[in-house]
C-alpha cells in the first residue's frame, strides 16, 4: 500500500473546508432552506443491478492487490448510497435501520470491503443526525447525502482494547476556545479515502450536567468526546500500509492526529459524553450482521452454482445439503432484520446477538461451502477464499464479537 505522501491527491481532490466549518448562517427551518441543498429526487434504498456489477469486479481487483479500492468508492458515490441513514429534509433517503441493513447485506453479497466501508459511512452519519448541532445538520448532513464525503470512524487505537477505555488520543483546549487532538488510531476503515472522521479522544472534561451520563456502559469512558475532523485538516494523516488478510479493500488502516486543530464547533455532542453515545449506538437497529449475512449468502450462490455446473442436483443429499445451508443464511437475515425493527424487549441486545449469529453463520456456511465445491475451491482466485478471509473479519470488527459478548453479560454481573 501506498505511503501518507501517495493520498495527496485523492485528499486534494475535495475542496478545503473553512477551518470553522460547521459556523454559518442562523438555521432556517425546513421548506426555507437555501436552493439546491435538497435534491429533487429520493436516493435510492438498494443498490442497481449495474452498481452491484460494478462493486463485484473491484472487489476481485481490490482482493489481489491488497490496495485501498478508490474504484469502489467511487461507485459509492455516484450510487446514491451514502444518502441511505440523511433524513430527507437534508436530502438524503432517510432509510430506517432495516433498510440500510437489507441494503449493506447487498452489497457484502458482491463486495464486503465496499459494504463496511457503507455501513461505517452510514453510522458517523446516523451520529451527527442524533447529536449534530442544527449548523451540522445544515453543512454536513448535505454533503454525505451528495455523496461528495465519505465519512469514517476513528475510534480504535494501539493499546486501548476493544472496549476503548484506555485512550491514548488527547484533546485539550486552546485558549481561543477550540481544541488541540493529539494521538493515533488503528483499525480506521476507509483511512485515506474519507472525507470526513468521527474522532474519539480523551478530553478530561467531566460531562454536562443536563442529564448525560459518565457511567460505566462497557464501551468507552467518561471524559471521552467525538470530534468531526475534515480529511483536509493538516492535523490528520492517514497510513494504508497495514497488510490485511481479509477485506482487504476496504483501506483499514492508520491515522494520525497530530497537533490536530479543530474549533470547537467540530465537536460532535457535549464534552465528555462520547460513552454514552456509544452505549446508544446499538438500540440504532443498524447491525454489522448484515454484512456477514451477505457473505454468507454470496457463499450459498458459489454452491449453487457449482451444483448446477456440475449437475449435482440430481442427488438429494446434495439438495438437502443446500437446503441446510440456505436454512442457516435465512436464520441469520431473520435475526438481523429483527434487530433492525427494533421489536424486541431490549434492541440493544438484540443487535448484539445479531452480530454475533450471523457471524459465526457466515463463517461456518463458507467453511461447509468450501468443503462441498472440493479441489475447485481449493484454487487461491476462487471467491470462496475471499469470503473466508471477509467472513473472519467481521467477528473482529467493533465492537469486536467478543466485546459483544461481554456486552450482553456484563448486566448479569451487577
Amino acid at each position: 500500500m501506498g505511503s501518507a505522501d501517495s493520498l495527496t491527491a485523492v485528499r486534494e481532490a475535495t475542496p478545503r473546508v473553512p477551518h470553522d466549518l460547521f459556523a454559518g448562517e442562523p438555521h432556517m427551518p425546513t421548506g426555507h432552506r437555501r436552493s439546491g441543498r435538497v435534491a429533487t429526487a429520493l436516493p435510492p434504498l438498494t443498490p442497481s443491478p449495474s452498481v452491484l456489477s460494478r462493486l463485484a469486479a473491484c472487489a476481485e481487483e481490490a482482493d489481489r492487490s491488497g490496495e485501498p479500492d478508490r474504484e469502489a468508492v467511487a461507485v459509492l458515490r455516484g450510487s446514491g448510497l451514502l444518502a441511505l441513514a440523511v433524513p430527507k429534509s437534508h436530502g438524503g433517503a432517510g432509510a430506517d435501520a432495516v433498510a440500510l441493513n437489507t441494503c449493506v447485506e447487498q452489497v457484502a453479497t458482491v463486495n464486503a470491503s465496499a459494504a463496511i466501508m457503507l455501513f461505517q459511512h452510514c453510522a458517523v452519519t446516523s451520529r451527527v443526525v442524533e447529536n449534530g448541532t442544527p449548523a451540522q445538520h445544515r453543512e454536513v448532513l448535505p454533503l454525505l447525502a451528495a455523496g461528495r464525503w465519505l465519512a469514517a470512524s476513528a475510534w480504535s487505537e494501539s493499546g486501548a482494547g476493544a472496549d476503548k477505555k484506555k485512550l491514548s488520543t488527547l484533546a485539550r483546549r486552546t485558549p481561543d476556545g477550540g481544541w488541540l487532538l493529539d494521538g493515533a488510531k488503528s483499525f480506521t476503515t476507509s483511512a485515506g479515502l474519507a472525507d470526513v472522521y468521527l474522532v474519539l479522544a480523551q478530553s478530561q472534561e467531566e460531562p454536562a450536567p443536563s442529564g448525560a451520563s459518565s457511567q460505566d456502559t462497557g464501551y468507552g469512558a467518561a471524559g471521552q468526546t467525538f470530534f468531526l475532523v475534515p480529511g483536509a485538516n493538516p492535523g490528520l494523516v492517514p497510513d494504508t500500509s497495514l497488510r490485511l488478510s481479509g477485506m482487504r479493500g476496504s483501506a483499514t488502516g492508520f491515522v494520525s492526529v497530530r497537533e490536530c486543530r479543530v474549533p470547537d464547533s467540530a465537536r460532535l455532542g457535549a464534552p465528555g459524553v462520547a460513552a454514552s453515545i456509544i452505549a446508544r449506538v446499538r438500540n440504532s437497529g443498524a447491525s454489522l450482521g448484515a454484512v456477514a449475512v451477505g457473505l454468507a449468502q454470496a457463499a450459498l450462490d458459489a454452491a449453487h452454482e457449482h451444483a448446477a455446473r456440475r449437475g449435482l442436483y440430481a442427488h438429494q443429499a446434495v439438495r438437502h445439503r443446500l437446503v441446510d445451508l440456505a436454512t442457516q443464511v435465512e436464520t441469520a437475515r431473520a435475526v438481523v432484520e429483527r434487530a433492525g425493527r427494533r421489536t424486541s424487549a431490549d434492541p440493544g441486545m438484540t443487535t448484539l446477538h445479531s452480530k454475533l449469529a450471523s457471524s459465526a453463520t457466515a463463517e461456518r456456511v463458507v467453511a461447509d461451502v468450501a468443503q462441498f465445491l472440493g479441489s475447485a475451491g481449493y484454487v487461491e482466485t476462487h471467491p470462496i477464499n475471499r469470503f473466508g478471509r471477509d467472513a473472519r473479519a467481521v467477528a473482529l470488527m467493533g465492537p469486536t464479537n467478543d466485546l459483544c459478548k461481554e456486552l450482553v453479560s456484563l448486566p448479569w454481573n451487577r
